[in-house]
């Protein structure tokens, strides 16, 4: 029983579940509901079943959700207050005078989530000195009645200067708390860093999403004690797991839960093999997006600032870049007549056409259906049937209106938009950060990525693509690898030449303790520190490890070796300190899963159209392939969860952990 780990991630179209079990590994398949929690215990029933144990028998369950990227996408959190310092009301809606159309004399900038009517001002005075001006808490009571008669569902705190010196914020939140029965971030609490604009942007995003993170976890945790099922851990942004009610507490820590699972699955599952490269691009494709990504050294590449739906977060997450390309992606013939691939997505219901479920776009699984990669009578998640008369009926609509010759070449062309716009994503981690992905191996995953991978790379000069076992649900299986991670910062801005070390170290063991008190396990705590160090006159800055007792010279060198190799320089300005990180992790062990493959893997051939022309392709059982087996291409390799689709001109070999390894031919 020890080894009954379950992980549950819940996607746009499919909620997936991984559990492993005495070295084997059941995965599983269920249609996201409405209210995720019941897709969630659903998934969780039916994956037990299908291994003959009972829930109640499971010892750990990990858990990755979309609750709070939803609810920042489709703009439906909680009717949020906003307090902050007189003369500061407006910071959400000013921003910052960098925007992303310069010359665009329309832009427009995104609505705030905290209406001006909803924000509210103080009195106080905070430098980075000290308070100057106390607040007087009879008006935050003040403030209070009027938030009250607003009949909000949660409030922001953010003061100015409330990094450094917490008193004033401190004290209001704490009125704020005693008069009103909604939740209050502090900003103190959510990101005690610098910078007014991000800082309380952050803090507005975890008032906003976190009456609907409390609901939903309280939910959760119900029903699995209902059921007899662990207490959930829930996977962060940073790539780590904490406990239910931290991310009720800190709730913008959850915006990215699922991407960064998949992203430890695939470091977890896809090494072994790359030595000879830089690392590995991961590509995740789901239902309604796309997620690429870069690991290095074995290691996620991490960042401390994001944007969703153009909102800027910082809190530390892995450094994904998302586009609006999955397989329910709905294509589209744009006024130009160019033929366009999403935003918009067929979602979960009522899905791709071909799902059967009343869908009528088209969309890029209807496209792999005709093209042939998806059989008619496959059966997604070993359940659904698909209707193939749809998906051409919707191709044929397509066509007509793009002017395109008949369901097949308008499948071709959605195929290829889809890639394309994949592509980019991966030039953005790669090629816009001076890395050549020639150097790195590309890790497939999700419901549809092992389908267009192998295209995608080749299109890249990316001569090696691993596709792990389960990648169907790698992010499922990514929670069951994931440690245990928390993370603090505090600003801390001086001059290195000027700094003093005992300073420096204070801060850095106050963070420290801070977070060894909320691990589960002090004791098998790592604990690594970090700085944010820049060039004076900088507006940015860059992470570097440090070392402990804090060495000025030795941060400075590494700096200066970092952004060197960021931006192709280094310079003799003086190096300044701005803030101080600390990461506290409890490792965790990866399951152990055995595969030995067996059986005949050949199921059938049909017709499937590449590049050079259509094919008679051979179709494989994934489950069925022996270790070391060889499989030329043009092929098709069918796993429950994901289908692998093998061009001409390149093989794929079965490695014996299970994952497949696809590389060019050698001609």
């Amino acid at each position: 029983m020890a080894g009954r780990r379950i992980g549950v991630d819940v996607g746009g179209t499919f909620t997936d579940v991984t559990l492993a079990l005495d070295g084997d590994l059941v995965t599983a398949k269920v249609p996201t509901t409405e209210e995720q929690s019941e897709g969630v215990m659903a998934g969780i029933e039916k994956a037990c079943e299908e291994a003959g144990v009972d829930p109640e028998t499971l010892t750990e369950f990990a858990h990755a959700m979309t609750v709070s990227v939803n609810a920042l996408l489709e703009e439906d959190g909680a009717k949020t207050a906003l307090v902050t310092t007189e003369g500061f009301r407006d910071v959400l809606e000013i921003g910052r005078q960098d925007r992303p159309s310069l010359y665009d004399l329309d832009a427009e900038k995104p609505t705030p989530l905290i209406p001006r009517r909803r924000r509210f001002e103080v009195a106080e005075r905070t430098t980075p000195d000290g308070v100057e001006r106390s607040v007087n808490e009879d008006e935050v009571r003040a403030v209070a009645e009027r938030i009250r008669e607003r009949d909000v569902e949660a409030v922001a705190v953010s003061l100015l200067h409330a990094y450094a010196h917490t008193d004033n914020e401190e004290r209001v939140a704490s009125v704020l708390r005693e008069e009103l029965a909604v939740p209050v971030s502090a900003s103190h609490e959510v990101l005690a860093e610098f910078r007014e604009y991000e800082r309380t942007s952050t803090t507005a995003v975890d008032a906003y999403v976190r009456p609907a993170i409390d609901r939903y976890v309280s939910r959760l945790t119900e029903r699995a004690r209902d059921r007899g099922v662990p207490q959930p851990r829930i996977m962060q942004a940073n790539g780590g797991t904490t406990d239910a009610d931290t991310v009720r507490e800190n709730a913008v820590s959850t915006v990215l839960s699922g991407p960064a699972a998949g992203v430890v699955g695939a470091s977890a599952m896809a090494g072994g093999e790359d030595d000879d490269q830089s690392g590995l691009v991961t590509f995740d494709m789901g239902g309604t997006s796309s997620d690429v990504s870069l690991v290095r050294d074995g290691e996620a590449e991490r960042t401390t600032e994001g944007v969703i739906n153009d909102r800027p977060i910082k809190t530390p997450m892995v450094d994904i870049e998302t586009v609006g390309a999955g397989g329910g992606s709905i294509a589209w013939v744009d006024a130009g007549g160019a033929l366009r691939i999403g935003p918009r997505s067929a979602g979960a219901d009522p899905g791709p056409a071909c799902y059967g479920n009343g869908g009528t776009e088209p969309t890029v699984t209807d496209a792999n259906l005709v093209l042939g990669y998806i059989g008619a009578s496959t059966s997604l998640g070993g359940e659904m049937s698909l209707d193939a008369e749809a998906a051409y009926d919707v191709l044929s609509d397509l066509a007509d209106e793009a002017g395109m010759d008949g369901p097949l070449a308008a499948a071709r062309g959605v195929y290829r938009v889809a890639n394309a716009n994949m592509t980019r994503a991966i030039r953005s981690v790669t090629v816009e950060r001076g890395h050549d992905p020639r150097k790195f191996g590309l890790v497939a995953f999700g419901g549809a990525g092992p389908m267009h991978a192998i295209a995608i790379a080749d299109s890249l000069d990316i001569d090696r693509v691993v596709i792990p076992r389960a990648s169907g649900v790698l992010s499922a299986y990514g929670l069951l690898a994931a440690d245990e991670k928390r993370d603090a910062v505090r600003t801390h801005q001086r001059s290195l030449a000027e700094v003093d070390p005992e300073a420096v170290d204070a801060v850095y063991e106050e963070l420290t303790e801070e977070l060894l008190a909320e691990v589960s396990d002090r004791e098998r705590a790592s604990v690594a520190c970090s700085a944010d160090l820049r060039y004076a006159g900088q507006s940015f800055e860059l992470a570097v490890d440090v070392d402990r007792p804090f060495d000025a010279e030795a941060a400075g060198e590494r700096f200066g070796r970092a952004h060197e190799s960021a931006y192709g320089y280094r310079t003799d300005e003086p190096v300044e300190l701005v803030n101080c990180r600390v990461t506290a992790t409890v490792a965790r062990t990866t399951p152990s899963i055995e595969y030995a493959g067996g059986g005949d893997p050949r199921k059938e051939t049909r017709e499937a159209a590449f590049g050079d022309g259509t094919h008679e392709t051979p179709v494989y059982g994934r489950e069925r392939l022996p270790p070391g087996e060889m499989v030329d291409g043009p092929a098709i390799v069918e796993g429950d969860e994901s289908t692998v689709v093998v061009p001409p001109a390149w093989d794929v070999r079965v490695r014996d952990d299970g994952a497949l390894i696809a590389e060019v031919r050698d001609e």
